[in-house]
Parts: C-alpha cells; structure tokens; sequence
C-alpha cells in the first residue's frame, strides 16, 4: 500500500486530509512539527510527503532540504503564502509542487495522485550518456551520474533533464517543460521551471555560470547542449 506522511502543526487539516487518504486507500502517517516529520520520514519511509510550510521548529523548507540531502521521495508543500517568492523558495529546497491554503482536500489527492504517476511511470530501460560518459541518465532507475558520481535530483529535475535529454536537438519552451512534467492542465509558473533549471545546472555543471547540458536559448528557452554517446 502506497503511503503518505502528512505534516501540519494544525491538527484540523491533518485530520481532514488523512481521512480523504484513507478513503482512496492510501496508509497514513502523521507528523505536527518538522522534527517529529524528519523521524518518521527516516523510519517509515513513506511513498510521498504533503508537508506544510510553516512549522513550529524546523520550516518545511529546511525539513525539505534535509530529505533532500539523500532521497529523492516526492514533497508537495503546503503554503498559505500565494506569492511567486514564497513558491520559488519552496520549489529551491527541492519541493515537487506546491497546494495554496484554503485548499479543498480532494485537489491535494489528486495533486498526490498525479505526482505517484509520473514518479511510477514506467520507463524503457536505456541508458542516455553525453560528452564521453561524463553525464549518465539511467532511465528505467531514474539515476543521474556526473563523472560517475551519482547525483540526488528532485523528481522534477529528474523530468526536466530526461526530457531535454531524449530529445537533446529540440528547444523547450517553458510552458513546454512545465507540461513535460506536470500535465498540460496544469497552471504553473515560468519562474518555477526556471528555479529547477538553476538548480540542475548548480548540481550537474562544473561550471554553473557557463553551462554545457542545459543551454538558454534567448527568447526562447532552453535546449540540451551535451554531445550524445554512440
């Protein structure tokens, strides 16, 4: 059974969620403060995480950077700040996607649903390697290696350099990119897309301020610029 690790200091929303959790079959577990939802991240192991931003010890981006440091599991945040900043920030320590308190519960499952899909979407097992073995994707594991050092990505970051690679002569849009990985339903932001990219390029470039995988295209957007293995 696919579980989730709900986390919010307001146990009204905790209840509410879990209980349309359960009724579509998902287990359960609950966190009320960061600390108590980094321990039960390490010792459940949960499928996924709905994490609420403001905490009363340790913020939900500071528990999402901690996860980050070594698992790639799904975080939706949970926010009532509705600003592009407060978003980007959250989208920077490495959150998959973002829910604007008041929400109603059923867009939370939903928007859970859809993140398990394309984290399970099964894949052709291929290995995709660029400039003489020094960027690897693994397809089917979902594995980046630079130099053959694996590389911790977000799921996002995982989808948006898998696509650019597969089609690696192709310029993306934003709104391309934002559809590659979140549905062409879905009413993202250009500064989202953006903030990944920052941050794929800080962790597969040597150099991030002189790019050679992930190129803008003035005007555009971007393209893959790696030199494809035979």
């Amino acid at each position: 059974m696919t579980k989730i690790l709900v986390v919010d200091d307001e146990k009204k929303i905790v209840d509410i969620v879990t209980a349309y959790l359960i009724a579509q079959k998902f287990e359960v577990e609950v966190a009320y403060s960061g600390t108590e939802a980094l321990t039960k991240f390490y010792k459940g192991q949960p499928n996924l995480v709905v994490l609420d931003l403001m905490l009363p010890d340790l913020d939900g981006n500071e528990v999402t950077k901690r996860i980050r440091q070594d698992s790639k599991t799904p975080i939706i945040m949970l926010t009532a700040k509705s600003s592009d900043e407060s978003i980007v920030n959250g989208l920077k320590s490495g959150a998959d996607d973002y829910v604007v308190k008041p929400f109603s519960p059923r867009v939370v499952v939903e928007r859970i649903k859809t993140v398990l899909r394309r984290v399970t979407e099964e894949q052709v097992e291929k290995v995709l390697s660029f400039n003489k073995g020094q960027l690897k994707i693994k397809l089917e594991s979902q594995q980046v290696f630079v130099c053959d050092a694996e590389i911790a990505l977000t799921h996002t970051e995982y989808d948006i350099l898998s696509t650019m690679a597969t089609y690696y002569r192709q310029i993306f849009t934003r709104e391309q990119l934002i559809d590659s990985t979140r549905g062409i339903d879905y009413d993202g932001l250009d500064r989202m897309i953006d903030s990944h990219i920052k941050n794929l390029r800080r962790k597969i470039e040597d150099d991030s301020t002189k790019p050679v995988f992930i190129i803008t295209v003035h005007g555009r957007g971007y393209r893959f610029g790696g030199s494809k293995d035979e």
